[in-house]
């Protein structure tokens, strides 16, 4: 184990697929702003686990967007289009949990729930290239 928090890591995917999977369900059920809550939810535990490999741990959504774009994006790590996602989707999270006039059209849910599956699937690939091993829990699925 090359993280002594890889467990960690790992439901933090985990919990970030199963989110994007509840996401797909809510939308075909045209429950639009908990499809787009459930897609946010996707991001930011894949978010999370990015983070803990550079050993920080985050205790606000706010922190999530701030410490993702300091440790990851500024460095390099990350291209900056998953920053803007994970803005963008924080966001419209935040609509559709807290504004009762927020009235979601399908077309945007499905670009959150599309951008909300590139970027889990893209966080995965950086962290199998950081030497996570996801085999067992792929073969699970």
């Amino acid at each position: 184990m090359r993280y002594p928090n890889e467990e960690e890591i790992k439901r933090e995917i985990l919990r970030g697929r199963k989110s994007l999977s509840s996401a797909k369900k809510l939308f075909e059920e045209e429950l639009f702003e908990d499809a787009i809550s459930r897609s946010y939810y996707s991001i930011l535990h894949a978010a999370k686990a990015v983070l803990l490999t550079q050993d920080v741990r985050i205790d606000s959504h706010d922190a999530v967007k701030r410490l993702f774009g300091m440790y990851l994006v500024k460095t390099g790590k990350i291209d900056p289009i998953y920053s803007k996602i994970l803005r963008e989707e924080q966001d419209d999270r935040y609509l559709s949990d807290y504004d009762v006039a927020f009235l979601p059209e399908a077309e945007q849910v499905e670009k959150r729930i599309r951008d909300a599956e590139y970027f889990l699937d893209t966080m995965v690939e950086y962290l199998k290239k950081q030497g996570i091993d996801f085999s067992k829990e792929e073969n699970d699925n």
